[in-house]
Formats: structure tokens, sequence, C-alpha cells
């Protein structure tokens, strides 16, 4: 014991013991009061470390003063801001299920308003954890169990105090990187950095981001917009009189296919079709099916896919514009274009938890009206995967609040079995025998491909008896890529291909992915338009009579005739009707004949190479005017005629449940909503799944009240 006081009673002492209070307490709201997705015990050890490395550092920095009271006195002001920072968290992850940002923080009288004028009601009980150590150590203090080191600290001591956090540190983000490779450069969430590297990581990570998109954009100025919107008016498509308008008024729903590529449309294994309900939709009359439409993003993969889909510009060449820019940037997006222009509520459906790709503050930004993320289900042990709920639950209980919203409405289901590793539960594999490579990763691709296809033909059932299918207008595409250019070497046998004549026109076509239009008197078929995900935006809209030329988008109407085929993929690569170009190792284009395959030599056909340099020319001035538009936040300088831009502070995702009930109940009559065209009965009950999560019990989603009652009770918590 006396051994203990004397330590404690050292300058290195008093600095242990200031750490390990701090990570014991930020051990407690790791576990009790964030949620951080912790999966494996590799994360659990990598959270139980990450708070250690940064405070330490810190908190050597008053090792470094020779003077013994002004160097406690340093050390007990870094432990009251190191825990100030926490206890502020732990309040704001309450209120907002987000972590204290450097602009929040800036903003601190906002944070209050926004934390409803005082942070009482967001207290809980075992809060005392958070100050008790406060309390302790001053006692020690005051009764001299712990005294003040005089002695002069060695800076040799302080120099290897401030090198031991800083290996750790090191240790932390490889440990980190081998879990979640690029954790930093694409930044899928920023629960992600939490869970991997601590709160003061992620602080310091959000202020340096933050100060350079500061630096870039307070360099902007309006004129910077004459360039984008000239080159918007010389580039706009008009639309095709014979389908602007076909949807008008009807609903849209989209469904985004995670990690669905094209090939498997149609495709057979063991003489068997992987996705028999999908196959049928690709080829019905009332569909109008895409066979050549390319995904176009880049490191943002699934957050770059919505970005394109949602506003009609291009991902950023290294991250996530969602997690980079997302929360700040102005947007002319779907949902707020939709509301305004046609009157349509606008929701999104999604089984994972809404930071992900910063999707719980971007949609605010785009002006989506409701988001259902994870906590809006019935979430299990065995309901989940690594990136969400299944798509069956998930797409099952949906309806119990797409039956509430008001028609016409636009809604977003995104689906994520079908994501990689590709791990389908033998409990929810059926009759399906999926191939035997070499590789799992291949096989397991064809199972959860399957299991999705069931999905939504659960889904597409309940649509058609709920009545909704006849007024809505229902878009399906694949976001980007499930197999990777590594993979594709085993699955190219599958394709009637030889591994060793695969090759880099191979991987390109891997690119293709399903866009789909499906609606009831469509008229459809198979259309061999070129394109890619930037140009549904204006698809969509002119579809449902909206002209667009006073948006700000950078792909054409693929019903246009006036469509540019042009692809371009986010690395400056590209496609055209005939001609696939891609970089070689050397910088030179690579051309490949889309009809063969075969490489064409430049030098023997000087016209096709003229035209290559003005495609390439065309499609790295598009890139650069998309990414000057997002670093600069140009679209704050241009409002469109009737346009009004959205303001994130009129949507909060807290309480959608009395959202819902309070707007059906104030428009009485006027109500559209399904439920209240259905005589405020549910239609929940019209939900047939096979699901053996469910196991035949459907209590959590037959009946309309007791979902009210028990979700407004999570609500108010």
């Amino acid at each position: 014991m006396n051994k203990f006081k004397h330590f404690l009673s050292t300058r290195l002492g008093f600095l242990t013991l200031l750490v390990f209070t701090l990570w014991l307490k930020t051990i407690i709201a790791y576990y009790s009061d964030f949620s951080l997705g912790v999966a494996d015990p590799l994360q659990h050890m990598i959270l139980l470390i990450n708070p250690i490395a940064t405070t330490l550092v810190l908190l050597s920095i008053a090792l470094y003063i020779t003077r013994s009271k002004p160097s406690y006195i340093v050390m007990g002001i870094i432990y009251l801001l190191e825990s100030a920072l926490l206890y502020g968290n732990v309040l704001y992850y309450r209120e907002f299920s987000d972590f204290l940002s450097f602009n929040t923080i800036a903003g601190a009288s906002k944070v209050s308003k926004g934390l409803g004028g005082s942070a009482a009601g967001l207290v809980q009980g075992h809060d005392f954890i958070y100050g008790l150590d406060i309390v302790i150590i001053i006692i020690l203090l005051m009764t001299h169990f712990i005294k003040i080191d005089s002695r002069p600290m060695h800076k040799l001591t302080a120099v290897a105090t401030t090198m031991l956090g800083v290996f750790l540190f090191s240790f932390n983000l490889t440990v980190a990187e081998s879990n979640r490779p690029q954790l930093l450069g694409r930044t899928f969430d920023r629960a992600y950095i939490v869970k991997y590297l601590g709160l003061n990581t992620f602080l310091a990570y959000d202020s340096i981001r933050t100060v350079q998109n500061n630096q870039v954009r307070s360099e902007a100025v309006g004129t910077d917009m004459d360039d984008v919107l000239a080159d918007v008016e010389k580039n706009y498509a008009k639309p095709n009189a014979k389908y602007f308008g076909k949807a008008k008024g009807k609903n849209i729903i989209i469904i985004h296919l995670e990690s669905f590529q094209q090939f498997l449309i149609n495709d057979k294994v063991n003489g068997q079709e992987v996705t028999p309900f999908l196959n049928s939709l690709y080829n019905d009359k009332n569909t109008m099916s895409f066979d050549n439409f390319y995904h176009e993003v880049g490191q943002g993969r699934t957050s770059d896919a919505e970005n394109m889909l949602e506003t009609g510009l291009f991902g950023l060449p290294e991250g996530s514009l969602f997690t980079k820019l997302g929360s700040d940037n102005t947007f002319q997006a779907a949902p707020s274009i939709l509301g305004q222009k046609e009157g349509y509520t606008s929701a999104v459906f999604h089984g994972n938890t809404g930071s992900f790709w910063n999707r719980n503050s971007v949609y605010k930004n785009m002006g989506y009206n409701y988001f259902f993320d994870e906590s809006y289900f019935n979430k299990t042990s065995d309901s989940s995967l690594e990136f969400g709920m299944k798509d069956k639950l998930m797409l099952s209980e949906s309806v119990k609040y797409l039956e509430q919203l008001q028609q016409p409405f636009y809604a977003k289901f995104i689906t994520v079995t079908n994501h990689y590793p590709f791990q389908l539960p033998d409990e929810d594999k059926d009759s399906f025998t999926a191939p035997n490579t070499s590789n799992s990763t291949v096989n397991g691709y064809f199972e959860t491909a399957h299991y999705l296809d069931n999905s939504l033909k659960e889904f597409f059932s309940y649509l058609k008896s709920s009545g909704i299918y006849d007024n809505s207008m229902i878009v399906l595409y694949g976001d980007h890529y499930g197999l990777s250019n590594s993979q594709n070497p085993d699955l190219a046998p599958l394709l009637g291909v030889d591994s060793n004549d695969w090759t880099d026109f191979n991987n390109s076509q891997m690119q293709k992915v399903p866009f789909m239009i499906h609606m009831k008197g469509l008229k459809g078929g198979i259309n061999h338009t070129y394109g890619g995900e930037i140009d549904v935006l204006p698809t969509i809209l002119h579809l449902a009579g909206i002209k667009t030329k006073q948006y700000i988008q950078l792909g054409t109407d693929l019903l246009s005739k006036q469509h540019n085929p042009i692809v371009i993929f986010r690395n400056k690569n590209f496609v055209t009707p005939h001609y696939t170009v891609l970089k070689s190792s050397d910088g030179d284009p690579e051309v490949y004949r889309n009809k063969t395959g075969e490489l064409v030599d430049l030098e023997k056909d000087p016209i096709l190479k003229k035209k290559v340099t003005k495609w390439q020319k065309y499609v790295n001035d598009k890139l650069k005017l998309s990414d000057t538009i997002n670093n600069k936040n140009l679209l704050r300088f241009y409002t469109p005629s009737g346009f009004t831009p959205v303001n994130p502070k009129d949507y909060d995702y807290q309480n959608e449940i009395q959202k819902l009930v309070k707007t059906r109940d104030d428009l009485g009559l006027k109500s559209t909503s399904v439920y209240s065209q259905n005589n405020n009965k549910t239609t929940t009950n019209l939900y047939t799944t096979d699901a053996p999560e469910l196991n035949g019990d459907r209590t959590n989603i037959d009946s309309w009240s007791s979902i009210l009652k028990n979700d407004t009770a999570k609500d108010s918590k």
C-alpha cells in the first residue's frame, strides 16, 4: 500500500492515475452510451486500447514543465477538458446519435439550442460515474493521500512518456487498418473512427478536415458558377416527349441493390437461375431495362452511388463525399426537388446504423423527410449481418412505415445482405446450390444474390396486394461491383471465359450493373443505351414530369435522343458505345473494341486516336467540374428558379413515428397514406415472408397500434 501511495505521489504516478481513470470512464461510455457496432474479439481489443495513446500524449505535455505546481495544474486542466469532452459526447450522442465535431464545438450555442436549451433531460442515473473520479482525486489531494511531487522532472522521462503514447497510437492504427483497411482514407462512418482510434483522434481528424475544407471554400466566389452553368447548358439533353411525365404523380420507389452486378441477370448455376425474380422483372414488358449501364463509383462506393443518384454529381477522387463534405454542402437533390415541385414525401429505409456513411447528416442536407435506420426496426442478435439487417427482415418491417407515408412518396430502400464477405447463414439458404469454385467469396456471392432476389419477390408481392404497385414507378439499380478484380479470374469459368484469357477489358465489363425502371403500362423492353449512375436523376425527374434544365446535373436523361453515351469512371477511364478506354501502366490509353474485346492499335488508326483524345478531355473536364462544385460548395451561390435551398435544421430523424401519425391525423380525411385509404387498417398482414427469424410470428409488424405504442416509448427515452 505504501509503495502504491508513494508511486501516486510522484508526478509520473499521478499522470498514470489520470490516464487510468480517463481510460476507465471512456470504456464505460463506449459500452453503455455509444453504439459502436463492435463485431469481433479484435474490435473489442482495439476498443480497450484506443483511449490510452492520445490521453498519454496529451497529459505528457505537463511533464515538460519544470516547476511542479504548474505541471500539476496543467495536468488537471487537460484532464478536466478531456472529461468534459467525453461527457459532452455522451449527452450529444444521446440526442443526435453522433459525436461532437469541430463545427459543433465551435458553435456551442447552437448545440445548446439543439439539445433543447438544456441537457437535463438527457442525464441518466449512471452519469455520476463521469464525475466521480474527479471528486475522488480532489479528496485524495486534499487529504494528502496523494502529495505534490516537488522534484524536477527529467526531460528524458517526459520525452519517453510522449514517445510511449506515439508508439501505442502507431500500434493502434496498424491493428485498426488490418481490421478496417483505408479507415481514414474512405471514412465509412464517423463512429468507425471513434471505435478504432478514439474520441481524441476523431476530433483531431475532423478538425483538420474542416480547416482544409474551409480553406478551399473561402477562396470560392459566386462567379465560379459561370463555367458550371455554361457547361450544364451546353450539355443539356431535353426530355423525350414519349416518356416525359409518364410517371407524373406516381410514387417513386428506389431499390438499391447492394453489390449487384449485371452478369447475375439471366445467369444460371447448376441449371438453376441465380435471380429468377429479377430475371422476370428484367424481361417484363412493363420494365425498361438497360443492359449497358455502369456503376461509376470511387472510394466512396455505396455513398458515391447514392450521391450520383440523388444529386447528379460525381463522388470525390479520394474518400467519400458523404463523409468529407456531406454535412456542410448545399445540394439540389431528388427529395427536395420532388418535394417542392410535386409535393412528394421522402423517406429512406436502411437496416444499418444511421451514422454509417454519415447518412444521418447528409440526408438532412438533401431534404429527406424521414430516415428509418436500424433503431426503427426490431433488431436482434440473429437478424443482422455485419452491415445491417437481413433484407427479408428489413423490407418486411419497412412496410409498417411505408403505409403511413403521404402519397406520392419518394422512398429508397437500401439492401445490405449481398455485401462482402457474402456469407449467408445456413438457416437463410434454400434449395439453390452455389457454385463450387476454389474461391469461397465467389461461391458466397451467388448465394447472397439469390437471397436478395427472394427478398425482392416478397416485397413486390406486398406492393401488389396492398395496391401500392398500381400507383408506383419502381427503380432498381446496382450500386457497385461485388467481386473485385482479384476475384474475377475465379469467376471467369462460370461466365464461359478461360481464366488465362481474362483481361482488363473483362474487368471493365464487370462494372456493368442492372438499371431497371418498372411501372405498370410503361411498355419497356431491353434498352441498349450506354449510360451510368450519373444519368439516373435527370431520367427519373423527366419521367416524373419535372424539367431539369435549371438544375446542376452532370448526367443526361437516358431516354433523351440527345443523351451523351460516354460513360465516365471515377479513375478517368471511360466507355463509349463502341470502345472502352483504359489507362495502361505507363499512362497511355488502351482502347478495346466493345464487340470483340480486342485491343486497338491507335498508331494505325489516327482518326480514332484523335477521337480518343477528344473524349478523354471531355471526361477529365467533367470530373474536374464536379470536383470543383463539390469541394468549393458552389451550389450555395446558385438557386434555381422556384427552388428553396434546404435547411437541414428543419429535419430531425429522432421521432419519426410521431411525425408520421401527427401528419396523418392533422390531414384527417385528406390523408393520402395507404393506411388511411385502407379505412385506417394496416396492410402489413398482406406481407408474406419465409424469413426463419420470424418463424411465422408477425406480431411485431401486424398491429399499427402496438407499433405506435412501442416506438413512441422508444423515441421518448
